[in-house]
């Protein structure tokens, strides 16, 4: 059976802060949670009832033993997590200040095993039989993880729906314009792109949100979601149809996580066939429930509690 979503890339360990507005060195306690932009998605589309799995890599250490049993307890298949002797399994760390500030450090040296997925190693019939493929911008930045993601996306064709979340990290590069021709190519092979401002700026050097959309567009995808931040999120689809959805109201606990949230409902809706605004208002929705809430993985929300947000117009 094929699946509804095969994601591709970054997955980690997220220690948090169990007191907010608390500077790093001064913090005495932490959450472990499962982590990782392509991993949560993948956790937050099966919350809702889709059959997904993830392909990346970890350490062979009991932090990655960990990353497998919350997986598995997440119904996300893990058939394709490989381990990587002699690399740890990533941890990030975060500081929490609600509203909007949430500083990330991320320990991934002296190389992510997530960034060691290997070409020959790809099950290419399952990620082209996949309903949705689902690849980060962060899988482009360093080799071979660049050429396996690249030749995923080669090898799908746009068969069923391809998402390039474009997942701009600027730690993981030397400047934008070094990512920008690999944010290209990968755009030729995708039908879906997601991004906040800064993203499709590097990816299309474009900040406005419309023309940002129109230019990603113009690179080769079908529908162009752009997110605004406090301005909502812009969609804007080759057929000509826009949705421009406002925020929900939400008091922030914790940003992180909200996009993953937003990415796997928006893969929902999309699977389900859902009209561009109805998509847009959920995943916003699943968003800001995320944001209510300390951790990721384990926060992201079920279909009712994204209708009742969407039903009441706020996050309660």
């Amino acid at each position: 059976m094929a699946y509804d979503l095969i994601t591709m890339g970054r997955i980690g360990v997220d220690l948090y802060p169990l007191q907010t507005g608390v500077p790093l060195p001064q913090v005495t306690s932490f959450g472990k949670f499962l982590g990782g932009s392509a991993t949560n998605v993948a956790v937050a589309a099966a919350r809702l009832g889709r059959r997904t799995a993830v392909i990346t890599r970890t350490g062979d250490d009991p932090f990655g033993t960990y990353l497998h049993e919350a997986l598995k307890g997440f119904g996300v298949d893990d058939r394709w997590v490989t381990p990587v002797p002699g690399l740890p399994t990533p941890v990030t760390f975060c500081e929490v200040f609600p509203p909007d500030d949430f500083p990330l450090y991320f320990y991934r040296q002296p190389k992510a095993p997530d960034l060691e997925i290997d070409a020959h190693e790809l099950d290419l019939d399952a990620i082209r039989d996949a309903r949705v493929f689902w690849v980060t911008g962060t899988g482009l930045s360093e080799e071979p993880s660049r050429t396996a993601t690249l030749a995923a996306l080669a090898h799908r064709v746009k068969s069923g729906t391809t998402v390039f979340d474009l997942d701009w990290r600027p730690m993981f590069w030397t400047n934008p314009d070094a990512a920008r021709p690999f944010y290209q190519e990968a755009l030729r092979h995708t039908t879906v792109a997601v991004g906040n401002l800064d993203e499709v700026e590097v990816a299309t050097g474009v900040r406005e949100p419309h023309a940002a959309a129109r230019a990603l567009l113009d690179a080769g995808v079908e529908l162009a979601v752009v997110k605004q931040g406090p301005k909502g999120v812009l969609a804007v689809s080759r057929e000509g149809v826009t949705a421009e959805v406002p925020p929900l109201p939400v008091n922030v606990l914790n940003g992180l996580g909200a996009g993953d949230a937003f990415g796997g409902c928006l893969v929902h809706g999309l699977l389900a066939g859902w009209d561009l605004e109805k998509t847009m208002r959920h995943a916003n929705a699943a968003g800001a429930i995320v944001a209510s809430r300390l951790e990721c993985s384990s926060a992201m929300p079920t279909p009712d509690e994204i209708e009742a947000a969407v039903t009441a117009g706020a996050v309660t």
